[in-house]
C-alpha cells in the first residue's frame, strides 16, 4: 500500500503548487524579472479562472491579488452552483443554457469534491402555477442536457409537499415541485481554481496590489504592484493584461486614464445563517419575492436564508448588512412559517456586492447578469458581469480577446477537461471512507469532512497530522474544522492573516455562534511558525480580527446603509495600507 508521503507526491503533478509562504516569495520575485504572456489583475473566481485558462493553454501567467483570493464578491454569494431558475422568466434562455451546463461540468469532472447537488422545494400559491411552473421545470432540465449529476424535478401534492417541509404554514401552498440544482463554498473553491493556476505553472501573489499600469505610447505593457508586506513597489511587464476585479472593475480602467466601454454598477445581496434545527425542512426553498427570489439554503448545521438585491455606492472592500435588510429577508420568509424567524435565530451575517453590467435608468435587480469582454486600450482585456456558476466561460472569454492580440499562435481553451486540484481521484477515496479512517486514525465523519473541503488532497493534511498529532484536535470554539485545517491554510492555500483563514478557507465567522472569537487566538498561534509571527504580531491578527467582528455586529443593528458603513469601516483594516482607487497611469522609466 503506497504511504501518506507517496499518495501526496501522486496527486501533486508538475510544479509545487502549494500556496505557501515561499511560493509567494519566490511568485514575487519572477514578477519583476521577466515579461509574462498575461498578468491578470484579480484573484475572485474570474480572475482566478483566467490565470488557470491561460496557464493551460501554455502561456506565461501572473495572477496578483490586492487582498486575499475571494475576498469580494467570490466568498460572499448564496453558494450555489445554479442555472437560474428565475431567468426562464425573463427568456435568458442562454445563459440559463450556458449555467446548467456548466453546473454539470463542476459536479462531473472538474470539482465533483467541493460541489454538490442541493434539493429545493417551489412552493405554489395558486392552481393556475401548476401548468406555468411545470413548464419551467420541464424547461429548466431540458435546457441542462438533461439531469447531468442531479435528478429531475417532480411535482409533489400538498401532503406529500408539507412531509418534506413541516415548517410551512398550512396555508403557504397548494403543492410544488421539488427540483435539484448545486451548491460550493465559493471561497474554497476559488482558492482551488488560483492554486491548480498554479499547478500548470501560474505565478500567483496575494496581498500585492496593482496601483498603476506601465505603457508604450497606446499600449498597455504590464502593471506597477505594491507588496503589502514590504511596501516595495514592482513592475510587472506582459503582453496583455486582463482586468477580473469585479466592482473595481471601473477603478482599474480609471488608472489607465480612458473611458471604458462599458461600466459595473455594485448590488448588495445579504444572507443569514439560521440553526439547522430551527427549521424542520429536508429540502431547501425556494420563494418569488416583488423583485426575485428568496432562497432558504442547507448549508452543513445551517440555513444560509438570502438574499437582498439593493445599489451599493459605499465601501466596497467591507459591504454591511443593515436592520432593515436583515428585516426585509424576516419579512417575506416568515410569510411561509408556522414559527417566524426572529433575530435571536440569527447566528451569521454575510454582505456581498454583485458586480452588474450597468445602464443608468435601471435598478440593480433589472441590470444583466450576462457578462461582456472589452479591449478598451490595447494590451488591456477587461471582463465584468456574470455570474460565479459561468465564472469558467468568461474567463474563457477574456483570454481568447487576449490571445487574439498575441503575435504567437494560443492553443484553445482546455478547462472543461482540467480537474481542479484535489478532484482526481476523489470518488473512489469517498468509497473508501471507512478505510482511510483506519488508515489514518480519524473518526469516519472527519474523513468525509476532509475529503468534501479538500478532496484527493486530503493526504496533505493527514501527512501533517502524522508529523504532528495534536493536529488532529478540533480548533477550539468551531468544532466542525481540525487544526490542522488552519495550518494548511497557511502551508499550502495563501492564507496571510487571521481573517483569510476565519472568514474564508474555513467558514466559521459565519458559521460559529460568536463568529469565531474562541477559535481567533488559538488559530493564529497555529498560524504562527509557518509566517514566521511574533507574539506583538499575534495579538495585533487576534485584535484586528476581533474588532472586524464587534463593527459587523454594529453594523447589523444600523437602520440604514449609511449608518451600517459607517459602523462596519469603523474597524481599522487588516491590510492599511490600501493603494488609491484611481491612481494615475505609469510610463516606464
Amino acid at each position: 500500500m503506497p504511504t501518506k508521503s507517496e499518495n501526496e507526491s501522486a496527486a501533486r503533478l508538475g510544479p509545487d503548487d502549494r500556496l505557501s509562504p515561499e511560493a509567494r516569495r519566490a511568485a514575487i520575485e519572477r514578477f519583476g524579472g521577466e515579461e509574462f504572456d498575461v498578468v491578470v489583475i484579480g484573484g475572485g473566481a474570474t480572475g482566478a479562472g483566467s490565470a488557470l485558462d491561460a496557464a493551460t493553454r501554455g502561456l506565461s501567467v501572473a495572477l496578483l491579488e490586492a487582498r486575499d483570493y475571494a475576498a469580494g464578491t467570490s466568498s460572499r454569494s448564496s453558494k450555489l452552483i445554479h442555472g437560474g431558475l428565475r431567468y426562464l422568466e425573463q427568456k435568458d434562455f442562454g445563459l440559463v443554457r450556458e449555467a446548467l451546463r456548466e453546473r454539470g461540468l463542476l459536479l462531473s469532472r472538474l470539482a465533483p469534491h467541493l460541489v454538490r447537488p442541493v434539493p429545493f422545494l417551489y412552493p405554489l400559491e395558486a392552481h393556475w402555477e401548476w401548468p406555468y411552473i411545470g413548464a419551467g421545470m420541464i424547461l429548466y432540465d431540458t435546457l441542462g442536457g438533461g439531469h447531468q449529476g442531479v435528478p429531475g424535478h417532480r411535482r409533489l401534492s400538498r401532503r406529500k409537499a408539507m412531509r418534506i417541509a413541516p415548517a410551512l404554514r398550512d396555508d403557504a401552498m397548494i403543492g410544488g415541485f421539488q427540483y435539484y440544482d448545486a451548491q460550493v463554498d465559493d471561497a474554497r473553491h476559488t482558492m482551488t481554481v488560483a492554486r491548480t493556476a498554479a499547478r500548470y505553472g501560474a505565478q500567483v501573489a496575494n496581498n500585492i496590489a496593482v496601483v498603476g499600469f506601465l505603457r508604450e505610447g497606446e499600449r498597455v505593457t504590464g502593471v506597477v504592484a505594491r507588496d503589502a508586506h514590504s511596501g516595495a513597489e514592482i513592475k510587472v511587464r506582459a503582453r496583455q493584461v486582463i482586468n477580473a476585479t469585479g466592482v473595481w472593475t471601473d477603478d482599474i480602467q480609471n488608472m489607465v486614464g480612458e473611458r471604458g466601454k462599458f461600466h459595473v454598477r455594485a448590488s448588495k445581496g445579504i444572507h443569514l445563517l439560521i440553526p439547522r434545527d430551527r427549521l424542520q425542512l429536508d429540502t431547501g426553498l425556494i420563494l418569488r419575492t416583488e423583485k426575485s427570489v428568496l432562497f432558504v439554503i442547507p448549508w452543513g448545521r445551517h440555513w444560509i436564508v438570502g438574499t437582498t438585491d439593493t445599489d451599493w455606492k459605499l465601501d466596497r472592500a467591507h459591504p454591511a448588512a443593515s436592520r432593515s435588510d436583515i428585516e426585509y429577508i424576516f419579512e417575506r420568509v416568515n410569510k411561509v412559517l408556522r414559527e417566524p424567524l426572529t433575530h435571536a435565530d440569527v447566528e451569521g451575517v454575510y454582505a456581498g456586492l454583485r458586480p452588474l453590467l450597468s445602464h443608468e435608468s435601471e435598478s440593480t435587480s433589472k441590470l444583466s447578469r450576462e457578462h461582456t469582454v472589452a479591449v478598451p486600450v490595447p494590451g488591456l482585456v477587461a471582463v465584468a458581469g456574470g455570474k460565479y456558476t459561468t465564472y469558467r466561460v468568461m474567463a474563457k472569454d477574456a483570454v481568447d480577446a487576449a490571445a487574439r492580440s498575441m503575435e504567437k499562435r494560443v492553443a484553445p481553451s482546455v478547462t472543461h477537461l482540467t480537474p481542479l486540484v484535489g478532484a482526481e481521484g476523489f470518488e473512489a477515496l469517498r468509497n473508501r471512507t471507512e478505510g482511510l479512517a483506519a488508515e489514518t486514525g480519524l473518526h469516519p465523519a472527519r474523513v468525509q469532512h476532509l475529503l468534501g473541503r479538500f478532496g484527493s488532497r486530503i493526504f496533505e493534511l493527514t501527512a501533517e497530522i502524522a508529523r504532528d498529532p495534536a493536529l488532529a484536535e478540533p480548533l477550539p470554539g468551531a468544532d466542525d474544522y481540525l487544526a490542522a485545517e488552519v495550518r494548511h491554510a497557511v502551508t499550502h492555500e495563501g492564507a496571510q492573516h487571521l481573517e483569510d483563514v476565519l472568514t474564508r478557507r474555513t467558514r466559521i465567522s459565519i458559521e460559529a455562534w460568536d463568529r469565531g472569537l474562541a477559535s481567533a487566538e488559538p488559530a493564529a498561534r497555529l498560524m504562527a511558525d509557518p509566517l514566521g509571527w511574533d507574539e506583538d504580531t499575534v495579538a495585533r491578527e487576534v485584535d484586528l480580527y476581533r474588532r472586524r467582528v464587534a463593527a459587523e455586529r454594529e453594523s447589523q443593528e444600523m437602520p440604514d446603509d449609511h449608518a451600517a458603513d459607517v459602523a462596519r469601516t469603523s474597524a481599522p483594516d487588516v491590510l492599511p495600507g490600501s493603494p488609491p482607487e484611481a491612481p494615475s497611469p505609469r510610463d516606464p522609466d
